[in-house]
């Protein structure tokens, strides 16, 4: 092979830096979102009426979550304490469950300290990057990269979803080979109970790994 043939291949971070012109931050998702909803819409590169409701309905649940979450003092205090600067990018998608019991938390957090960049960009619009992270070989969602923004390296990912309730998937599937509609609506029970609180200590255990 000579020189000539070596094919390039572009870093994660090259790939993260390329995809940032198209984040936002996380109230102008919030907006995009809404105004999909009175559009009758949907992200992505499939608009079924059966995704255009996911997107509705997970419109209402970060709302409740943007309302209703709050951080506990400890907590406060080890996020505002961060002294790295670090982004935390996102893949998603409107329709993605998961992402919309997930997100608001995660706004939640970064919005204690100037230190943590929360972006978000759409899974189908950057799938070149969406394919460096995937779980289990599948374009899961939501997919969090925490990149530390001075040495320009990634510091850790999480998603798609809280550790607790992977589990649970896990479980699930290796008894049942696939996720019955049943257990995805007690998943979403479980979301309800749990009150983010899986979510936030999975991530404030990263936050307190670096």
């Amino acid at each position: 092979m000579t020189s000539t043939d070596v094919v390039e291949t572009k870093t994660d971070i090259e790939l993260i830096a390329e995809s940032l012109p198209w984040a936002v931050d996380y109230r102008t998702y919030r907006d995009s979102v809404s105004k999909l909803v009175s559009e009758r819409a949907t992200t992505g590169s499939e608009q079924t009426e059966t995704l255009v409701d996911y997107t509705k309905l997970n419109d209402r649940r970060m709302a409740r979550w943007d309302k209703t979450f709050k951080l506990p003092k400890a907590a406060e205090e080890l996020v505002k304490n961060q002294n790295k600067k670090v982004l935390w990018l996102v893949l998603t998608e409107s329709w993605c469950g998961d992402a919309a019991h997930a997100m608001p938390i995660m706004n939640k957090l970064a919005e204690l300290s100037p230190n943590l960049d929360f972006k978000v960009i759409l899974r189908d619009e950057n799938l070149e990057l969406m394919n460096r992270f995937l779980t289990n070989g599948t374009l899961s969602i939501p997919k969090l990269i925490a990149v530390d923004q001075e040495a320009g390296e990634i510091l850790y990912t999480w998603g798609p979803r809280p550790s607790v309730a992977t589990k649970l998937v896990a479980d699930h599937k290796k008894e049942h080979g696939r996720l019955t509609p049943e257990f995805k609506q007690e998943l979403q029970l479980w979301y309800n109970k749990d009150k983010g609180q899986n979510i936030q200590e999975d991530l404030l255990r990263l936050l307190a790994l670096k």
